[in-house]
């Protein structure tokens, strides 16, 4: 499965590059044309980045799943990102993880596309 991520602080490319699978950093003019998880960050206080709504805009039909990544110090807009993107969308949301994730959040993403690939 294709992952594509977004990330600003460069915590998202790290935890893309621990990833199993091929992967592709977001930009507005990328098109995507089969399916995909997106990795991206939260912005602001539980905000969908600018960028990724841009990508998302163009991108959404090959759309499998979503996860993001967050700062537990925000309480309940912790990797809200993936909530609005599941909502909006009608995606399952894979995981969220703080900052660039461990090794358990790596093996719970990879768990969670396994099923998604199964379930297709």
């Amino acid at each position: 499965m294709l992952i594509v991520y977004a990330s600003r602080t460069g915590n998202v490319g790290l935890f893309a590059r621990r990833l199993p699978y091929p992967t592709l950093k977001l930009t507005t003019e990328l098109r995507v044309d089969e399916p995909y998880i997106l990795v991206t960050y939260t912005d602001k206080i539980g905000e969908v980045p600018a960028k990724t709504r841009a990508f998302l805009t163009h991108n959404n039909e090959y759309l499998r799943g979503v996860a993001a990544s967050g700062n537990r110090n925000f309480g309940p807009a912790y990797a809200l990102a993936a909530d609005q993107i599941s909502n909006q969308y009608g995606v399952p949301i894979v995981c969220k993880f703080e900052l660039a994730g461990t090794p358990t959040d790596i093996q719970k993403f990879t768990e969670g596309v396994s099923a998604l690939v199964t379930n297709v």
